[in-house]
């Protein structure tokens, strides 16, 4: 059952790059497919993201841990799709230039938001593995909290992108920012129950 179920959120994770690979044959992707492609790759990207953070609030307010173990996948496929995303933008707009790529980093504040916010995935991408859990322990946890920069940077990125703070733009950065609350919630929720009480003093 668990293993179906990976099945079917692996090839429903595919299906939005096979509707572009489809636009992109059937010449049906509007009068600029090069800016579709680049907007819907990052929208799944920042939606993947979403769901990656979401995760670990729904297993603890719903005690469904069953979730837990379809985390990496959606962080990877977060991955997937960013990369998609910056490659469309390297291709299209700079045909692979990688000094037009750092120039564009430098002058545009939005370029370098997402920029930034794609480097940060790099590291998680790579230590998401059972290995590296292991390598890192602790470390690996530390690390992988990059993952909500990530979403803040993804956030303005977007914002800055569309120019304006209004639609898609805001609810990505509300999603962002409650889940990033419910993190923070949750801390300091922990850290009361594990203190111990003072002591009193014996009569």
């Amino acid at each position: 059952m668990k293993r179906a179920a990976k099945v079917l959120i692996f090839i429903a994770a595919l299906v939005p790059v096979a509707l572009l690979l489809n636009g992109l044959r059937t010449g049906n992707l509007g009068a600029n497919p090069a800016e579709t492609i680049q907007l819907t790759t990052g929208r799944w990207a920042f939606k993947f993201l979403l769901l990656t953070l979401a995760v670990t609030p729904v297993r603890r307010l719903t005690g469904w841990n069953v979730v837990i173990q379809y985390r990496r996948m959606l962080g990877l496929f977060a991955f997937f799709y960013a990369t998609l995303h910056f490659l469309a933008y390297w291709a299209f707009d700079l045909t692979f230039a990688f000094g037009g790529m750092l120039a564009d980093v430098r002058k545009r504040p939005f370029i370098a938001f997402g920029f930034t916010a794609f480097l940060l995935l790099i590291p998680l991408a790579l230590t998401s593995t059972k290995g590296w859990i292991r390598r890192l322990g602790r470390r690996w946890t530390q690390l992988h909290r990059l993952i909500y920069v990530a979403g803040t940077l993804a956030a303005i990125h977007f914002a800055l992108k569309v120019k304006v703070f209004a639609g898609d733009p805001v609810i990505y950065a509300v999603a962002v920012a409650a889940l990033l609350a419910f993190r923070v919630y949750w801390y300091f929720r922990h850290q009361r129950v594990v203190a111990p009480r003072p002591r009193t003093a014996q009569p």
